[in-house]
């Protein structure tokens, strides 16, 4: 994910493309993920194929794989380019600053980037989050999703060791630091869908890693989420020093 401010949104959704080659390649990505999406939720994974998807869409199967080398990629919305500027900008953004505070920015920004791709779907996000997570009852899609989530949380260890000068085979603590971030954003998300999208998913995300900077107390304001909604907007996540 690519280095941001807190008042910034930093995604292909948020972010206008700069030629209409480029918005019309990002329109195609999209079209291809909701047509997987909607297909995959109502047939099942098994009953569904990459040319059937690519019909649907109007474009040809050699174009599906142009956007995604798999059925599951276009479901999860896998994208490469985005898992290496999330390791770069873990490695390399603001050299000094805490990597926990760069964390929560970079995964602030991410949560919204999310937000804002499901919305970009069109009709309801969290009912595009839903027929996602109904799709991963097949167990080749579980078994694939595990497998994508603990490539991530890889990845990210794997950053965090090379920003402290350390490895992960000498140092626990940069995968037990991926791990609590991926669990931050899991968790979020679980809670996003589950309270029907009422507090913006960068938010509780922002929250939660306030939490932890503090040490997770039992009074923390991550506890009092529901009840501090009315003025919290994409541009007021958290009362925070910026890091550029």
């Amino acid at each position: 994910m690519p280095a941001a401010s807190n008042t910034e949104t930093t995604s292909e959704a948020a972010c206008p493309p700069a030629s209409l080659r480029e918005r019309k390649k990002l329109a195609t990505r999209r079209e291809l993920r909701r047509v997987a999406l909607r297909m995959i939720a109502e047939r099942g994974y098994s009953n569904v194929t990459v040319e059937e998807i690519a019909e649907a869409a109007n474009v040809s199967p050699r174009t599906f794989f142009n956007y995604f080398p798999t059925k599951e990629a276009a479901l999860f919305g896998a994208d490469p380019e985005l898992a290496e500027e999330t390791r770069d900008a873990i490695v390399h953004q603001s050299p000094g600053e805490p990597v926990m505070s760069v964390l929560r920015v970079l995964m602030t920004s991410r949560a919204r980037a999310v937000a804002d791709e499901f919305a970009e779907l069109g009709g309801d996000p969290l009912e595009w989050l839903a027929r996602m997570r109904a799709s991963r009852t097949d167990p080749h899609l579980h078994a694939a999703h595990a497998a994508q989530m603990a490539a991530i949380e890889r990845s990210l260890a794997e950053a965090i060791a090379q920003r402290l000068g350390s490895t992960l085979e000498r140092d626990p603590y940069p995968g037990l630091l991926a791990s609590i971030a991926t669990g931050v954003f899991r968790s979020s998300m679980s809670f996003w869908a589950s309270s029907g999208g009422t507090v913006p998913l960068e938010h509780l995300v922002d929250q939660a890693f306030a939490a932890l900077a503090s040490g997770l107390p039992e009074d923390c304001d991550l506890r009092h989420v529901t009840g501090n909604t009315d003025n919290v907007t994409p541009d007021n996540v958290a009362e925070r020093k910026e890091i550029p």
